[in-house]
């Protein structure tokens, strides 16, 4: 059972006659009715100190995972840049210019940044949204359809075989974005969030994460927004490591890929 504050003035005669008969209290304090944040208790020269963290990681793990971003990135860049040129000239065979298509998306602490994506679409897809938006399949902010008609013929393809993410190795070079972590939304999605939804936006965003690893696109957006928060909350390399594992058979057999 959780202490609410207002008893603490109750509570301190008890402590202190435990303290004076040597008796160890422990007492589960409800001090903040935390969101996003977790507290976490520490010290600073012997006295003690809440701390209020949005992740799990330390120092060293997450630079250990910063210049694995960097390290990964740089090396896809040099390794796949012939598949960017193919691509690239195959979009200008079968639609138009222009070859990328940037869109303004959410990252770490909601901080706004341009990815980049091989166009897969219909130029004006975006205003053509609006359209279609009655036919979301998806019980919340975010939009997935069947069967989209914006979508062209190798943009199908390159869709369904992840081919156009690639160009987001760009954003992880960046720092905008990491290897493995939640997909980044649109600033109209987080503008329909819900407070405890936001903390999804607490570790960087990433080319692959629990969602893509756990059904993809067949994923309501509940359990989507649950995976997210799973993953935050039990971070580790070894989490990262795993789910790069998994996206492997899950991208070269388009599982959940529409």
């Amino acid at each position: 059972m959780l202490t609410p504050r207002s008893w603490l003035n109750l509570l301190e005669p008890y402590i202190k006659a435990c303290e004076v008969e040597g008796i160890k209290a422990n007492i589960a304090v409800d001090l903040f009715d935390l969101k996003i944040a977790k507290a976490r208790q520490t010290d600073l020269d012997g006295l003690p100190i809440l701390r209020f963290e949005t992740t799990i990681g330390e120092e060293w793990q997450l630079f250990i995972k910063h210049s694995f971003d960097i390290i990964a990135s740089v090396v896809g860049l040099v390794v796949l840049m012939p598949i960017f040129v193919v691509i690239g000239m195959l979009i200008l065979l079968t639609s138009s210019r222009p070859v990328f298509f940037r869109q303004t998306r959410c990252g770490l602490n909601g901080r706004r940044f341009v990815m980049y994506k091989f166009r897969t679409m219909v130029n004006g897809a975006e205003e053509k949204k609006k359209q279609l938006e009655v036919l979301n399949e998806l019980n919340g902010p975010a939009f997935k359809m069947k069967n989209d008609p914006r979508i062209t013929r190798f943009g199908n393809f390159l869709r369904r075989t992840s081919l156009d993410e690639l160009p987001q190795l760009f954003n992880v070079l960046c720092g905008e974005m990491s290897i493995v972590g939640p997909r980044p939304p649109i600033p109209e999605e987080v503008d329909k969030y819900e407070v405890w939804q936001r903390r999804r936006l607490s570790m960087k965003p990433g080319l692959t994460c629990l969602w893509q690893v756990n059904g993809r696109n067949n994923v309501d957006f509940g359990k989507w927004m649950k995976l997210d928060l799973e993953y935050i909350d039990n971070w580790s390399l070894g989490l990262d490591f795993k789910i790069l594992l998994k996206t492997v058979p899950v991208v070269l057999f388009s599982i959940g890929a529409r």
